[in-house]
C-alpha cells in the first residue's frame, strides 16, 4: 500500500507542541484504518482538556500522564466518538486523574431514525471496532461549551462517521476527529455510520471560516475548506459510479465495491463494501435505488 503521507512521522508517545497551549501525543496503534495511530490532544497550560485519549494501552496512559508538568492537571476528558481507537482509555485516565469523561453519548447515541430502524432489524456493523461498553460521565449536546483556564471549546454534534461523533471548536481551530482527515476519507459503515448525516456534517462545516483541522489520525489539515470540498466531491463521485454500475444490472454492495474500488488493497475491501452500502442506503432514501427484498448488507440493489 502506498504511504498517503510520508512526511507525517511523529514519535510515538511524545508530547509535541502544535501551537501555544496545544500538544499532540501519538498512540502506538498504527493500522490501515488508523494510519500512524490515534492523535491524542492536550489543550491548556494549567487546567487541561484531553481530547481522545485513545486505545486502552498502558504505555499510552503513561505517556499522557508523563506529559503533565508540575503545574498542570487534567480537568476534562473529551471523547469524539466511541470507536476502540478513541475512547477506551478514557476510563483508566479518569480513574488516574479524577477528571470526568464528556461525550455525546454511548456507542448507539445519535443514530438517525433510519439507522435505528436498520439496527433494530438486525443490521450490524462491519467490525469497525465499536466501544460498546463506553459510557460518559457527562453528556454534551451540540453547542455546549467546555472551558478551563485559558481555553474554551464548543462541542459540535457532527454525525456521519458515527452517530455520536463530536468535533470540538477552539476559536477557528477544529478538532475534527474522524469526520475530516487529510490522509484518507472517513469510513461510513451503517448502522453506526450514516452517509446522509456525513454529507450534512461536511456541508455544515463549510459555513464557518476555519484555519486548521486537527484530525483524529494524520497531520493537521491546513486548508480545511479545500479538504471539505474534496471530500464532498469524492462522495458525489462514488455516488455517480454506483448509479452508473447499477444502470448495467442490479447487484450487491460487495460486487459494486469490487467494481468501483479497483485500487483498494484486499484488506480494506470489507470497509469499501460498507462504504458502498452507506451510499446505497442514502440513495434509497432519495428514491434513486431499490433493494430487492429487505434492506440489508447482502441485498441486491437496482436503479429505481
Amino acid at each position: 500500500m502506498i504511504d498517503p503521507d510520508p512526511s507525517f512521522c511523529p514519535p510515538v508517545g511524545v508530547a509535541e507542541t502544535l501551537a501555544s497551549g496545544l500538544r499532540r501525543i501519538l498512540a502506538p496503534n498504527p493500522s490501515p484504518m488508523t494510519f500512524r495511530g490515534t492523535n491524542t490532544y492536550l489543550l491548556g497550560e494549567t487546567e487541561l482538556a484531553v481530547i481522545d485519549p485513545g486505545p486502552d494501552d498502558p504505555a499510552h496512559l503513561e505517556a499522557i500522564l508523563a506529559a503533565l508538568r508540575p503545574s498542570q492537571s487534567i480537568l476534562h476528558i473529551l471523547i469524539s466518538h466511541a470507536h476502540i481507537d478513541h475512547s477506551p482509555l478514557a476510563r483508566p485516565l479518569a480513574e488516574a486523574t479524577g477528571a470526568p469523561v464528556l461525550a455525546f453519548g454511548d456507542a448507539a447515541a445519535g443514530r438517525s431514525a433510519v439507522m435505528q430502524e436498520l439496527a433494530a432489524g438486525g443490521l450490524v456493523g462491519g467490525g469497525e471496532g465499536v466501544d460498546a461498553s463506553f459510557a460518559p460521565d457527562i453528556l454534551l449536546r451540540d453547542g455546549d461549551v467546555v472551558e478551563g483556564e485559558g481555553w474554551q471549546l464548543t462541542a459540535l454534534h457532527l454525525p456521519g462517521h458515527m452517530g455520536n461523533h463530536l468535533c470540538f471548536a477552539w476559536g477557528d481551530v477544529l478538532f475534527s476527529a474522524d469526520l475530516v482527515m487529510g490522509w484518507a476519507s472517513s469510513l461510513v459503515s451503517p448502522p453506526d455510520g450514516d452517509l446522509t448525516d456525513f454529507m450534512a456534517s461536511l456541508r455544515r462545516l463549510q459555513e464557518r471560516p476555519w484555519s486548521v483541522f486537527h484530525a483524529g489520525h494524520g497531520a493537521p489539515v491546513l486548508d480545511p475548506h479545500s479538504r471539505l470540498q474534496a471530500l464532498i466531491n469524492h462522495r458525489l463521485g462514488r455516488e455517480a459510479a454506483i448509479l452508473e454500475a447499477l444502470a448495467d444490472a442490479p447487484t450487491t454492495p460487495a460486487a459494486l465495491a469490487e467494481r468501483i474500488y479497483t485500487d483498494t488493497p484486499a484488506a480494506l475491501m470489507p470497509a469499501a463494501s460498507r462504504n458502498v452500502l452507506a451510499h446505497l442506503i442514502d440513495l434509497y432514501g432519495k428514491s434513486l435505488v431499490t433493494p430487492q427484498g429487505a434492506l440489508s448488507a447482502q441485498a441486491v440493489f437496482a436503479r429505481s
